[in-house]
């Protein structure tokens, strides 16, 4: 049973390392779904933790159709994290009609190697769920992050255990989104599934002690003064759970 974590900054993973997950999936701008971190967290992270370092390569929020400029970036990214030696990446690309781009993909494959590479949720973005992991295999992808195409893996569950068994041993159903202590024993249950993905983040409030509240970094109801964060005690009690199965 693997525990991989979601983790938001080099805080975030040092706490996953802390409670014992057994990989990152190193990302910033968890509100947007996450993309790619930067340069200096992805290096911090390989020279100062001993766990596996798969940084998430995503240039944007929102969808997963990208342009030239986009797809060029995608690849340098994967060009450096080979280069520093990252255990893997992570990543996804759709046509505009919800397929996999199998072009590109087969690109980013072939940059990466031997490095492996997992697809995210892009999965669950796509137009047909059973077409998609059909690719993604021939594709030669190492993983797929999902919730079974739904809010979240609890609601996911049922279509995650087909995904689970139509896949079989050709490649490996990550659950994700939504995963906690109170669901994680009944989605593994139910799902079959082996690698589970989860932030386990608590919010963490700011140690400042001046405050200017007029001003305002992101959006109008955003708060300056707190932010989110992985909880190695989350990370621990979730480990726990794994460990008993």
């Amino acid at each position: 049973m693997t525990l991989e974590i979601c983790a938001n900054s080099v805080e975030s993973a040092i706490a996953a390392q802390r409670g014992g997950a057994n990989r990152i999936e190193l990302c910033a701008n968890l509100a947007e779904g996450g993309t790619t971190p930067s340069y200096g967290q992805i290096k911090w992270c390989l020279e100062n933790l001993t766990l596996e370092v798969w940084p998430l390569i995503r240039p944007r929020g929102g969808d997963f159709f990208y342009s030239t400029a986009e797809f060029e970036n995608i690849l340098a990214d994967i060009s450096y994290c080979k280069q520093i030696g990252c255990k893997g990446i992570v990543t996804g690309l759709l046509n505009k009609n919800g397929t996999i781009d199998e072009e590109r993909c087969a690109k980013i494959i072939a940059v990466a190697s031997p490095m492996p590479v997992a697809f995210h949720r892009a999965f669950d973005m796509s137009s047909n769920l059973e077409n998609s992991l059909e690719t993604i295999i021939k594709l030669g992808f190492v993983r797929i992050l999902t919730s079974g195409g739904k809010e979240n893996a609890f609601i996911g569950a049922k279509k995650l255990k087909e995904l689970v068994i139509q896949a079989g041993n050709r490649i490996e159903i990550m659950p994700g989104a939504g995963i906690s202590a109170d669901n994680l024993l009944e989605i593994a249950q139910t799902t079959g599934a082996r690698n589970f993905h989860t932030a386990a983040k608590s919010i963490v409030a700011s140690k400042m002690q001046f405050r200017n509240e007029a001003s305002k970094m992101g959006g109008a109801n955003a708060d300056e003064f707190s932010y989110e964060q992985t909880d190695a005690d989350k990370v621990k009690a979730l480990k726990n759970i794994l460990n008993q199965l």
